[in-house]
């Protein structure tokens, strides 16, 4: 019997969802703030530079981006267990997946610094190449940090404290100037590293991120019930590979969406300096928008996952729906912006006529698949805190990639509508997500 019988207001869930989300969209935007410092410092070093972290970073993001799918589902089991109150479960399924997150971490280390033979295979310019490469070695020694940083902040999330992930994006943006002021122009003592700095400076970024995270989690009162540290627990190989069953599709999901992202990119790439620049203007601008549906994804998934874990699926229901509402409103907010004033938006990133003037079209397209875009990663949330993880990656099979690349290609280099071609596909393949993670949600979701 379901012991939850009143629900909360409309008003205290929208509040609730909110106060969960705003940290975890300023610490999405503090990262994505990392990589625009990294570029715009690049860029006043030189073109190879440039183009090497641009390299780099793209296939740096590619393997993270799965391994960042795989360990959202610790968020997803933790909210859960949070909700049944079961702390001591929570502290050992914890242990676990940091067990999982090392393993991830040497992983993303080997394979970081194994991406020359992709880099001959997409024919990118041997000097930048050969920088790129470096540039990766570099950051692969920030690897394992990283996932094991990951695997605390969803921990953290899971049980509702998402402040750490802000402040932890604070630190990392705080440190992020320095460091590339240091390692890549060579002051303050240092080497001039040029690309190669940026990739050592986030490194070391990543590891003062996870021993600023572990010590908040010792340091703080409201983490005790879960008795994190208070015991060492060798590898549960059933725990493990009971998470990644839950994680893996998740991963590849999320790997598909970026995928259809940077693969658009590549090929755009195909056409010539305007339209790649004119799309890298319209597309980071989309991608910082994109931040705030993200943070509201992870708070989704809490919500959600808290409920199911005690017992209330009326309210998993209610925080999904209220969680998806927020997001459409964003989106709304969003496409009104670059309807009202994209010349304004174009004219932060460049002040070439022709540039612009592509981009400020562009734009307006980005303007079209904001409602979608927020919906299919709010629903995407949602799912995660049923711990549905399946069937939403035979969607992004079928969305991304069945409609949205195939018909982007099609468009672009069949009929030869330029890059415009591609964003359509873009639009059509998160249509076809939003179509199918929301009325999936809708159906398994029904008390």
């Amino acid at each position: 019997m379901n012991q939850y019988k009143s629900q909360p207001s409309l008003g205290f869930e929208i509040r609730r969802t909110l106060v969960l989300a705003g940290p975890l969209i300023v610490g999405q935007i503090t990262n994505f703030g990392m990589n625009f410092v990294d570029t715009v410092m690049a860029g006043r070093i030189g073109t190879v530079d440039l183009g090497a972290i641009a390299v780099g970073s793209s296939i740096w993001a590619a393997g993270f981006l799965f391994v960042l799918g795989v360990l959202l589902a610790v968020s997803a089991t933790v909210s859960q267990l949070d909700g049944a109150g079961r702390h001591r479960q929570v502290g050992e399924f914890t242990r676990q997946a940091l067990w999982l997150a090392l393993a991830l971490g040497m992983a993303l280390f080997v394979v970081a610094r194994s991406a020359g033979w992709l880099m001959d295979a997409l024919g990118v310019e041997p000097a930048v190449a050969e920088l790129a490469a470096a540039y990766l070695r570099a950051i692969s020694w920030g690897a394992p940090a990283l996932c094991l940083m990951m695997a605390l902040r969803f921990f953290s999330e899971g049980v509702g404290y998402t402040r750490p992930t802000m402040y932890i994006g604070f630190v990392g943006i705080a440190l992020n100037v320095p460091l590339n002021y240091a390692l890549m122009f060579g002051n303050f003592g240092m080497p001039a590293l040029g690309a190669v700095g940026a990739g050592w400076a986030t490194a070391i970024i990543f590891w003062v991120q996870l021993i600023a995270l572990a010590g908040w989690i010792a340091w703080r009162p409201r983490y005790r019930p879960f008795a994190l540290y208070q015991r060492f627990s060798r590898p549960n190989w059933r725990e493990i590979v009971a998470l990644v069953k839950l994680g893996l599709p998740i991963g590849v999901m999320v790997f598909l969406e970026g995928g259809l992202f940077v693969g658009s990119a590549l090929l755009i790439g195909t056409l010539g300096a305007l339209p790649v620049a004119a799309h890298q203007v319209a597309m980071n601008y989309a991608g910082l928008m994109f931040m705030v549906p993200v943070g509201l994804s992870g708070a989704i998934t809490v919500r959600v996952g808290n409920a199911t874990g005690r017992g209330d699926p009326e309210g998993a229901r209610r925080a999904g729906l209220v969680g998806m509402g927020c997001a459409l409103s964003f989106g709304v907010f969003s496409a009104l912006v670059i309807f009202l004033v994209p010349e304004w938006i174009v004219a932060m990133y460049t002040s070439e006529p022709e540039v612009a003037a592509l981009a400020v079209h562009l734009l307006f397209f980005a303007a079209f698949f904001q409602l979608a875009d927020c919906l299919q990663a709010a629903a995407a949330g949602a799912l995660r805190g049923l711990k549905d993880t399946r069937m939403p990656m035979l969607y992004s099979v079928i969305a991304y990639w069945g409609v949205g690349m195939t018909s982007g290609w099609y468009l672009t280099f069949r009929l030869d509508w330029g890059p415009q071609g591609m964003w359509l596909g873009i639009i059509a393949g998160l249509c076809v997500a939003a179509v199918l993670l929301g009325a999936r949600f809708g159906r398994i979701s029904r008390a």
